[in-house]
């Protein structure tokens, strides 16, 4: 968590993590305060209303055999942007400065200051669908005094342990995640997984609504966001 609270100072950083859950996140998972896991999947989208009456009962029908086929819970996260177009701008200025026809120079400044004043005045907004997947781990609530004993005298063992456990937990959870993607794909919904970074950005963006013009996206060139 260190990265997300790198600008702040000791006092302030630590006076708002205690009101976060999240205890750090590793290998492009979310490990909560209370040793629970959750994975994060990016989904694109149907535009509903354009689609036949047939086709929305069949969109539904298969939304609700997808629900009753998980056996553990799943969170919906909807997430509304302000479309970031300097990329696409910067593509532009790179192509005027490369034309050798003075008309399409022209054409093309006159595009990028129109894209530019449209979505400066019009307030374009992104929306992004998420799916987090849990993982509950069913451990001991007390170590007993052995167990401390043995803790403070095999810090070693101890801690290799743990990450034994994070990865067969993390093993267990990523069943789930399988499971949550393929029956996105019979709903025709495109879904990649989020790595470590994307999960910072995407944390950090969530706590932080004024900051703009920041990518959550990273290489998702598989997913279809609509």
């Amino acid at each position: 968590m260190e990265l997300m609270h790198a600008n702040q100072n000791k006092s302030g950083a630590m006076s708002s993590q205690k009101y976060v859950d999240v205890s750090e996140i590793k290998n492009d998972t979310i490990v909560l305060k209370n040793g629970s896991l959750r994975a994060i999947l990016l989904v694109s989208s149907i535009n509903f209303d354009l689609e036949s009456p047939e086709k929305q009962e069949g969109i539904i029908s298969g939304y609700q055999s997808f629900l009753n086929s998980l056996d553990f819970p799943v969170q919906i996260l909807i997430q509304s942007r302000k479309l970031d177009i300097n990329n696409y701008i910067e593509f532009l200025r790179k192509k005027e400065k490369v034309s050798t026809n003075d008309l399409v120079k022209m054409q093309i400044a006159e595009y990028s200051a129109f894209i530019k004043n449209l979505a400066d005045v019009a307030q374009i907004m992104s929306r992004y669908f998420y799916v987090v997947v849990p993982f509950y781990p069913i451990e001991s609530k007390s170590e007993g005094m052995i167990g401390k004993l043995f803790s403070a005298m095999n810090p070693k063992q101890v801690l290799t342990e743990k990450s034994e456990l994070f990865e067969t937990y993390k093993t267990q959870l990523w069943q789930r995640v399988t499971q949550v993607a393929s029956g996105l794909s019979r709903l025709e919904l495109k879904s990649t997984t989020l790595n470590t970074e994307e999960i910072i950005e995407l944390l950090y963006s969530s706590y932080n609504p004024s900051l703009e013009g920041k990518s959550i996206l990273g290489n998702l060139e598989d997913v279809e966001i609509q």
